[in-house]
């Protein structure tokens, strides 16, 4: 094992999986009493019915990553980025491997010792500075400055300090540095006799303390470019310089940006124990740190958000994936704060305001900020100002999504002193999530969903797959050459199988007429979406589907019983707040991804009031996933689930629920002819119809206003009529121009060929 290298690539980081044996272990002779194995390897198991249970948890969240967490033990691993975001909120080295040591049943393996000691003995060494719309990178010691500046990435950024600034001879600048406040990790039992952590607290050492601060008078700098400032941090991260770039936002010492006038939590908004400690990770030293917050669906982000926003108390920029997440989260801010009218503005494309003033809140998309198409005068002006103010605050919602190419360009846009990422699912089925380190920051808080569910903050969801034998012609369809050739014609198969169709009608029907329960039915394929509706009578809300009837339907559903289910495309995966909903059914998704399998739990989690006078039921919540049996939804559905099973969720399989279904009733689909006839439209669909729904717009309206879908640019003849796809055999490659024929010897000498 090598112990010498700097990027933390000893063997403990691997992500190689190897056939793990602890037997040599030796336990510690009052192991009983202790409530972790640290193997030699850095995997890291949490025995949750232990007494030490919660402070070990608490710990266990600021250093490792979580592999799994099912009901009686857990799974962490350490990782050079979770020991980045263990000293990013307070943690020294010598503090982790104590009270690793205080915790394990074993003792520490040496090689886990040098891995910690590796990966976080550069922390905090380089600090990125935000001052005047300019970025800065910042040490005490002019060394560690050295290196970065002759770093090949780090010096092409760099920019040239003018002719007449006072620099040394090294061309840094000179500033003093504020005293550090001294931080202390405290292990205590209180009243009740439980054992409780403080890893933020400004308290005055004693016989408990685990952290040794040191103070810096003098900084060095030199100024960057800020369109490289992305390439910069990615470089100093470990596998690169090592040396993690702090961002730290002193903004009580702030004089420069104004406070928002009077903001102020409302008193009805409490904060849940699990909020408080997330946002004291955010908020230590009077300082705000950049970074994320991972909080499942329904347990509060957006209140989170919105406490860290009032604690930092400067101009705030909220981003979101559509327009009515931003109407959700100007809700969410009136709702939970004194903030005023004039203090809080919209950038959409149906709602175009202009900033406050001098501070206030400012919510728009990732879209509106990223679009590098032809703006109306009035979208440039705000873009502008966004542009040119100094935010002290970046607020992003569902922070998963950043990672894309696209959106990546917000960071470049707007200039913020701190950034706080909130989502459900730090997940990525492109392994772009590892990004989101130097993008925004280190992951400060992780809650565990298990226990969330158990103290009652988040719903008691039963996850149960249906499955659903395809009919015979559906099935004789499927298994073509043709058709298996076509991923797309395949999924639109399995999707429209006549025995799912009944499957969902049956559920929405008992749903509805026996519990009075509120459904969501979600499907990526448009066409399924349509079929599935039209057939069932229910409305739908998809990517074309203007805003105003977005939110007329959403309202309904809500507020009213003539409308208890409504149909979804991809569009409700991510920020739509329904706490309403208690049933979710899926008939098509997205491939494997982990991610939306999540997201969408995340629709019906909201903690449901129980009715008064009745025993609490086991479950309030219900989320069913209908498969088609023997096809490739068999495997994409495994692989969906392996994020919630790592959760600690189970999934209930479901083999003959048309047996419940009332013989009497006629279900739809129920005959040969209707079958047929729904086949045939599946077999002439064109490719397009029988893919997943394209979004390449975050709320189907243009920069404008104007439904994208009623501006037809760019389509061939052929697909406005209809004809798309009807002679799938010629379009398969693309056919080359035809030959100009050359031309008569009389012309050849006028046109000079």
């Amino acid at each position: 094992m090598e112990h010498g290298k700097k990027q933390g690539k000893a063997d403990v980081g691997d992500d190689k999986e190897k056939e793990r044996d602890y037997t040599h272990l030796v336990l510690k002779s009052d192991h009983e009493r202790r409530p972790l194995y640290v193997c030699p390897d850095g995997h890291i198991f949490l025995e949750a019915f232990s007494t030490m249970y919660k402070p070990a948890y608490d710990f266990l969240v600021s250093v490792a990553e979580p592999v799994c967490r099912p009901q009686h033990v857990h799974e962490y691993k350490l990782t050079p980025f979770s020991l980045y975001a263990a000293v990013s909120v307070g943690l020294e080295t010598d503090a982790i491997i104590a009270v690793l040591r205080r915790f394990s049943k074993t003792e520490l393996d040496p090689s886990v010792v040098e891995f910690i000691k590796v990966s976080t003995e550069n922390y905090g060494k380089a600090k990125l500075v935000l001052y005047q719309n300019r970025f800065f990178v910042e040490s005490a010691d002019r060394n560690v400055l050295r290196v970065l500046a002759q770093d090949e990435i780090v010096g092409q950024a760099r920019t040239q300090p003018p002719a007449d600034a006072d620099t040394d001879p090294d061309g840094f600048f000179h500033v003093e540095a504020r005293k550090n406040v001294q931080q202390v990790v405290e292990i205590e039992e209180n009243d009740g006799g439980e054992k409780h952590m403080d890893v933020d607290g400004e308290k005055e050492p004693n016989e408990h303390t685990l952290i040794f601060t040191k103070a810096r008078r003098i900084m060095y700098s030199f100024e960057i470019n800020p369109a490289m400032v992305e390439q910069v941090k990615q470089r100093c991260l470990p596998g690169g310089l090592n040396f993690p770039l702090l961002e730290e936002y002193d903004y009580k010492h702030d004089s420069r940006n104004p406070d928002i006038a009077g903001l102020e939590l409302n008193p009805t908004a409490t904060l849940r124990s699990y909020q408080e400690k997330s946002l004291s990770k955010m908020f230590g030293n009077g300082r705000a740190r950049s970074g994320i917050i991972v909080l499942p669906c329904g347990a509060g982000k957006s209140l989170t958000g919105i406490a860290a926003a009032v604690r930092c108390g400067k101009s705030c920029l909220v981003l979101c994936t559509n327009g009515v997440s931003v109407d959700q989260w100007r809700f969410q801010f009136r709702l939970w704060t004194n903030i005023r009218e004039n203090q809080i503005s919209r950038f959409t494309a149906v709602h175009k305001e202009d900033l406050p003033e001098e501070a206030g809140v400012t919510i728009s998309t990732y879209n509106m900020i990223s679009f590098s198409g032809r703006r109306s005068a009035m979208a440039e002006s705000i873009l502008s100002q966004i542009r040119r103010r100094e935010w002290g605050l970046c607020l992003l919602d569902e922070v998963h999504v950043v990672p894309a190419q696209m959106f990546r360009k917000v960071l470049a846009t707007t200039n913020s002193h701190c950034k706080l990422g909130l989502t459900a699912t730090l997940v990525r089925e492109d392994e772009l999530i590892g990004d989101l380190n130097f993008l925004i920051g280190p992951k400060l808080f992780e809650a565990n969903w298990l226990d969330l569910t158990n103290d009652g903050h988040i719903a008691r969801v039963q996850c149960i797959e249906v499955w659903c034998e395809m009919t015979k012609e559906f099935y004789r369809e499927y298994l073509k050459q043709e058709v298996l050739n076509s991923a797309n014609r395949q999924r639109l198969l399995f999707v429209m199988n006549p025995n799912k169709f009944r499957a969902c009608e049956f559920l929405v029907d008992y749903h509805e007429r026996e519990r009075g329960d509120k459904i969501i039915v979600f499907s990526d394929n448009i066409f399924a979406l349509q079929e599935y509706a039209t057939r069932m009578k229910r409305p739908m809300i998809y990517g074309k589907t203007p805003h105003a009837e977005r939110t007329q339907i959403l309202n309904v559903f809500k507020h009213s019983d003539k409308v208890n289910t409504v149909f979804l495309s991809k569009v409700g995966d991510n920020s739509i707040d329904i706490p309403e909903a208690n049933v979710l059914i899926q008939i098509s998704s997205h491939a494997g991804s982990r991610r939306q399998e999540a997201q969408r739990l995340g629709r019906i989690l909201r903690a449901k009031r129980e009715p008064p006078g009745k025993a609490r039921p086991q479950f309030n919540a219900f989320f069913y996933t209908l498969v088609s049996r023997d096809t490739q939804e068999m495997y994409y559905s495994a692989k969906r689930q392996q994020f919630l099973v790592d959760q600690g969720y189970a999934f209930k399989v479901v083999r003959n629920l048309l047996e419940h279904a009332d013989k009497g009733r006629e279900w739809g689909l129920s005959t040969i002819e209707e079958q047929r006839e729904l086949l045939s439209k599946c077999l002439v669909a064109s490719e397009a119809e029988a893919g997943e729904e394209v979004m390449d717009d975050d709320d189907g309206l243009d920069d404008d206003g104007i439904p994208r879908a009623t501006r037809r640019t760019g389509q061939q003849v052929g697909s406005l009529t209809g004809a798309e796809g009807l002679y799938m055999e010629y379009q398969s490659k693309k056919e080359a121009p035809p030959q100009k024929k050359p031309r008569h010897a009389l012309f050849r000498q006028r046109y000079g060929k």
